[in-house]
């Protein structure tokens, strides 16, 4: 039940974000549609597409998108050489289809089920009382840093942007992470983005979150991948989130645990009254 359940959340996601399919590619009239490439990329990554770096998705969207350029080809040709009118096909398609019908009503049934869990508004409140620790937005910090191999270079970097700040520092701190550092933020400019306390290594994550807002690192800091110069560029403080911004997630995580409630109680229905004969 579980592979089918993930399979049916899968495609909400799937539905929203591909709302305004666009044709990508035209293979001998056949059209591979941006629709089409983000459901395997997403059922690829087990819907964690979104979260990875701008440059990994891209190189996987574009890997989908020639294999299924390959597929169609494939078909085509397997059209021209008569494999579609072969017994083997033939055998092997109504088996395909047989497999379909089950999960497909399994996908249709779970929904069923799904849409029919109702939660109710006090239940949502009630949830969001008894476990405010839950919705604190945590106290995050942007940082970039220059990778390089060893504490000599690292202070060199320090020392030749010792006399700047503000935006000055910021641009040039940027242009040498471009040039010099070996980690693969380098490109964006040693980018980081913002993360919370814990994410990075402690030796990174303890210099970090010790520095001012706007500055970089006095002292070279070493962590297994090398030596780092960091700059803070922005800090979020911790906050408490609103009932208004958690409600609709609350709802969701509710009707989600009794959807799983109810479905082990009625799985469990099921094999009570069926007839299942387990064979060596």
């Amino acid at each position: 039940m579980k592979r089918y359940y993930s399979a049916w959340i899968l495609g909400v996601l799937l539905s929203a974000q591909c709302a305004s399919a666009t044709v990508l590619v035209t293979v001998n009239g056949d059209e591979i549609t941006s629709e089409e490439v983000n459901k395997v990329l997403m059922e690829g990554t087990q819907g964690r597409f979104d979260s990875l770096p701008a440059d990994k998705q891209n190189e996987l969207r574009q890997r989908i998108i020639e294999g299924m350029i390959a597929q169609e080809l494939v078909f085509d040709d397997a059209k021209r050489t008569g494999v579609l009118e072969s017994k083997e096909y033939k055998q092997e398609l109504e088996k395909l289809v047989d497999r379909l019908k089950i999960q497909l009503a399994a996908k249709v049934w779970e929904q069923e089920q799904f849409e029919a869990i109702k939660v109710d508004a006090r239940e949502v409140k009630s949830y969001f009382d008894a476990n405010p620790d839950e919705f604190v937005d945590k106290e995050k910090i942007r940082a970039r840093h220059i990778l390089v191999k060893t504490e000599a270079e690292a202070q060199a970097v320090i020392r030749s942007m010792k006399a700047l700040s503000g935006e000055k520092l910021k641009n040039e701190f940027i242009t040498q992470a471009k040039s010099k550092s070996t980690g693969p933020s380098a490109a964006k400019g040693g980018d980081l983005g913002y993360f919370p306390r814990g994410q990075m290594v402690p030796s990174f994550n303890d210099a970090a979150f010790a520095m001012k807002e706007g500055t970089i690192s006095t002292a070279p800091v070493q962590s297994q991948f090398g030596y780092h110069v960091i700059y803070v560029e922005d800090k979020k403080v911790a906050k408490k989130l609103s009932f208004e911004e958690v409600k609709n997630f609350i709802e969701q995580r509710l009707k989600m645990d009794k959807f799983k409630a109810t479905m082990e109680k009625k799985m469990s229905s099921l094999r009570e009254k069926a007839k299942i004969t387990y064979t060596k």
